[in-house]
């Protein structure tokens, strides 16, 4: 039987299937990796701590924050506060020329039109500009058009940092102040940390905080359509739509088919299996999967960052965790 999600981490391991899958990375020499943590049904069913962490630690998710972002627009739209089509304009007072035309949900699949492209260090507004900026919000508010809005997928950080002012506009609240009375307080996350940018802003692209435990937690509550303990978080049909497949993305990411907003889907091959799978990313291989077939969350925290074996080790935990999963089921992951 699985524990509970508040389980200690002392007691024993709910799936011991799960956890010898786990304790294959002991001896991972690199040291980078920090922790997983296996929820099925809503409930704990193996984790797993390295190179001295445990599930207390805070550790930085990078750029899964956007997806945390996204839903944090997705509670301000329950409230009334915005809505995915409106013009980012309404929600950005400031915004410059570029911005005219630009929806809220472009700014959330990364079809913005800016000329913003963290792949790309010559970029006006790659992240490290961004980054070293005196005044982001200026910054990106000023950023220049490159394309008409709505037509093509550029992965940046620019226009997640936009879509955390955008809360911030239409709820009159910081976006951390917002995050914590609507989706970590009723979360039950008490212990976290969003770094701020120079003017005060937290950094709507990345840079939160939090422990294993409870970065699970949203996955959870992601996967139960919003809910977490009966209360509906964000609401269903707009978790769907943050949630959605927008724009396929595999011809220029080898871990994902699809982007939503701020979310990623994968079709993942287990043996002869495709599994669908949802995700939040970050550099460094901090990773947020949702597995709706098997009602599993997994949640990885690494700091392999820059490094390219930090995704690929977070893919092939994942892979081995499906695989083991679907044995002990004595059947398939995949979905019917």
């Amino acid at each position: 039987m699985c524990l509970p999600l508040v389980a200690a981490a002392a007691q024993a391991p709910a799936d011991p299937a799960l956890e010898r899958v786990l304790a294959r990375w002991d001896g991972d020499a690199r040291g980078d990796l920090k922790a997983v943590v296996v929820l099925r049904d809503g409930q704990l069913a193996a984790q797993r701590y390295y190179g001295g962490n445990d599930a207390q630690s805070l550790h930085d998710i990078r750029s899964a924050g956007k997806s945390v972002t996204a839903l944090l627009a997705g509670i301000a739209a329950d409230r009334g506060r915005l809505r995915f089509d409106q013009p980012a304009a309404r929600c950005l007072p400031a915004a410059g020329e570029a911005l005219a035309g630009v929806r809220v949900s472009d700014l959330l699949s990364m079809r913005s039109g800016l000329d913003a492209d963290d792949e790309n260090p010559q970029s006006p507004g790659n992240e490290d500009r961004l980054d070293e900026a005196a005044d982001p919000a200026a910054f990106a508010l000023s950023a220049p058009r490159r394309e008409p809005p709505g037509t093509r997928y550029a992965y940046n950080s620019l226009t997640a940092y936009l879509a955390g002012l955008c809360v911030e506009g239409a709820s009159g609240q910081p976006l951390d102040a917002f995050a914590d009375e609507h989706l970590f307080a009723p979360l039950g996350i008490a212990q976290w940390r969003w770094q701020r940018d120079a003017g005060g802003h937290a950094k709507g692209q990345g840079n939160l905080s939090l422990r294993a435990g409870d970065f699970a937690r949203i996955g959870q509550m992601a996967l139960d359509d919003g809910r977490w303990q009966g209360r509906a978080i964000v609401q269903a049909d707009t978790l769907r739509a943050i949630l959605a497949p927008r724009v396929r993305i595999g011809a220029v990411d080898p871990y994902a088919d699809e982007y939503g907003c701020f979310w990623y889907r994968k079709r993942l091959r287990v043996g002869a299996d495709e599994v669908p799978v949802v995700f939040a990313s970050g550099n460094g291989g901090n990773k947020l999967y949702l597995v709706p077939s098997l009602r599993m969350v997994v949640a990885i925290q690494s700091s392999a960052y820059g490094r390219g074996y930090g995704q690929r080790r977070s893919q092939d935990i994942l892979r081995a965790l499906l695989r083991a999963a679907a044995d002990a089921a004595g059947g398939t992951a995949k979905s019917r």
